[in-house]
């Protein structure tokens, strides 16, 4: 069956205005135009376009989106089953985080008593659901389901101290970059430091430190405008490029 713009429109909730815009971005070009000029859509476009709403409901990009819809036909299955994978670790680390508040807020209400430990997790749970939102696709798919379950573990196990050593570097390679960006010498004292500083901070997570591997990590800093944004928004525009030739250099 075929369907016109507007029976599109129709079917899917998306407006016409966005079905033409994902035409534009050839995420979702028509079937063929008819004899009037007017976009024409098969059952085909329209399993594309099913696929196209479900992952921009997981905030994904639409860069990432067009690279996940435009693999085989028979790659479609396995894609989904990533998906679903994921989103079933989101949601797991999304309820133990529920479960920490909600005994943090009877803490406070005098009904338990809470080690450190125990109020300290809520935190650790809350950064790792919020680095799973934004960057949990990017990063499995650079370097792997386990690599990133392994780090997961790591951070969820890291004692207090630790991470208030993680907290402290972090504030101190942000100073050290912003101050950076006022002269930009490479190589330099500070220069190196920051790259002594963004290695020492990764070490947190990272079973095992490469020297490839954190190039591979700077790259990803610039690939995709979010994670460009962490350290723009934090130390200056530019930031990002900085700590990428920095890291690019020393590593």
């Amino acid at each position: 069956m075929n369907y016109t713009i507007k029976q599109m429109a129709e079917i899917s909730g998306v407006s016409p205005r966005t079905l033409r815009f994902y035409d534009e971005r050839s995420l979702l070009k028509p079937a063929f135009l008819s004899e009037a000029g007017y976009r024409m859509y098969t059952e085909k476009e329209v399993d594309r376009l099913q696929q196209i709403l479900l992952y921009r409901s997981m905030e994904l990009p639409l860069k990432t989106i067009k690279e996940l819809i435009d693999r085989p036909d028979e790659k479609i299955q396995e894609t989904l089953l990533q998906q679903r994978n994921q989103l079933e670790q989101k949601r797991q680390e999304l309820d133990h985080l529920l479960q920490v508040l909600d005994n943090t807020l009877r803490y406070y209400k005098g009904e338990i008593k809470m080690t450190n430990k125990e109020k300290f997790e809520a935190f650790k749970q809350e950064k790792l659901a919020e680095n799973e939102e934004n960057y949990g696709q990017e990063i499995r798919e650079k370097y792997g389901e386990a690599a990133v379950e392994e780090s997961n573990q790591r951070w969820q196990n890291m004692s207090e101290s630790d991470y208030q050593k993680l907290q402290e570097t972090e504030r101190t390679l942000i100073k050290k970059l912003t101050q950076y960006l006022e002269s930009e010498e490479l190589p330099s004292e500070l220069a190196e430091e920051i790259y002594s500083l963004h290695k020492s901070w990764l070490q947190f997570s990272w079973k095992e430190y490469s020297g490839e591997a954190h190039k591979g990590l700077s790259e990803m800093y610039l690939a995709d405008e979010r994670f460009t944004h962490y350290y723009d928004d934090k130390s200056g525009q530019g930031a990002t490029e900085a700590l990428y030739q920095i890291i690019q250099y020393y590593a």
